[in-house]
């Protein structure tokens, strides 16, 4: 026996990646009797059965199962590690994943995002959208490197960082015909008896919506729950409801007006565990970009 090979690892979780030894041989261009050759010296090296082969799938044993938790995170710390050394080049290299809430402020995260690229060829950039909530999680797991989007109090831990940005206004949004229509400025609770469109639960926005529902004296009811603030407006804007956003989110001929009494949406910022030197050069880009934006933000209604 000559010990488990590092290609072996790479084998073995590909073929279960990808379903079966001749997806896993198509995507990493190898022979595919090379690679069930190397998974089985790999189960002979072991003594166990890795995968439970039939002809029409290949599957996990238990013991297979437990092993990929293993080699995975080998491969992960490989992965890092070259990542690392890569970074220590002249060229800027490594990987970033950045998460990034719907909510930005008016930061225009394409055009950050291909300004960056072009910067640094060498990092491999990957977005994922979604709520800050989930996205916390996600960086807390290590599956994110930053996270972009509102900061709220209880998002901030000692074992986060928060830079705020980005402040942004709360303005109220109402659908064509509504009997306040006209109105520059409404009070929140003037919509007590309205359906209220907003993001889900687990939003900042919500939270915010839901607070300030309640230092107003009532209980806002929310029955159209959707994911971006795109859908709110078109909710809105088909008469299901009013809605509370955040104004750098509006856009098009939405009937806008201010909150009364004013309400502050969170800063939007950036939330970060350690960072290598590729996911620091992004958070420098972003922050500013960040700082371009204040100087030109989107106008206020009225």
């Amino acid at each position: 026996m000559n010990g488990v090979e590092l290609r072996q690892l790479v084998y073995f979780d590909a073929v279960v990646r990808y379903g079966g030894f001749s997806r896993a041989a198509g995507a990493l261009h190898v022979a595919q009797p090379a690679i069930s050759a190397q998974v089985r010296r790999l189960e002979d090296e072991l003594g166990v059965r890795l995968l439970a082969r039939t002809t029409r799938r290949v599957g996990l044993t238990e013991a297979g199962e437990l092993f990929l938790v293993r080699a995975r995170r080998v491969l992960g710390e490989l992965d890092a590690a070259r990542d690392e050394a890569a970074d220590l080049a002249a060229v800027l290299r490594g990987r970033v994943v950045l998460g990034a809430s719907p909510v930005l402020a008016g930061l225009d995260l394409a055009a950050v995002l291909a300004a960056f690229a072009a910067r640094h060829p060498g990092v491999h950039l990957t977005l994922r959208g979604g709520i800050t909530a989930g996205l916390l999680a996600d960086l807390d797991a290590g599956a994110v490197d930053l996270v972009l989007g509102p900061i709220h109090d209880e998002y901030r831990t000692r074992d986060r960082t928060a830079t705020p940005l980005l402040d942004d206004e709360l303005v109220l949004l109402t659908p064509p015909g509504h009997r306040r229509a006209r109105s520059r400025s409404i009070a929140l609770a003037d919509l007590r008896d309205d359906p209220f469109v907003c993001l889900p639960p687990d939003s900042g926005l919500r939270q915010v919506l839901d607070d300030a529902a309640d230092d107003a004296g009532f209980r806002a009811h929310v029955p159209f729950e959707v994911s971006t603030p795109g859908e709110v407006q078109a909710l809105v804007a088909a008469g299901l409801g009013v809605a509370l956003l955040a104004a750098s989110t509006v856009t098009g001929s939405a009937t806008v007006h201010r909150v009364r009494p004013a309400l502050r949406h969170p800063p939007i910022g950036l939330l970060h565990r350690e960072l290598s030197p590729a996911a620091r050069a992004l958070a420098a880009v972003l922050t500013d970009a960040a700082s371009e934006v204040s100087e030109r933000r989107a106008p206020s209604p009225g």
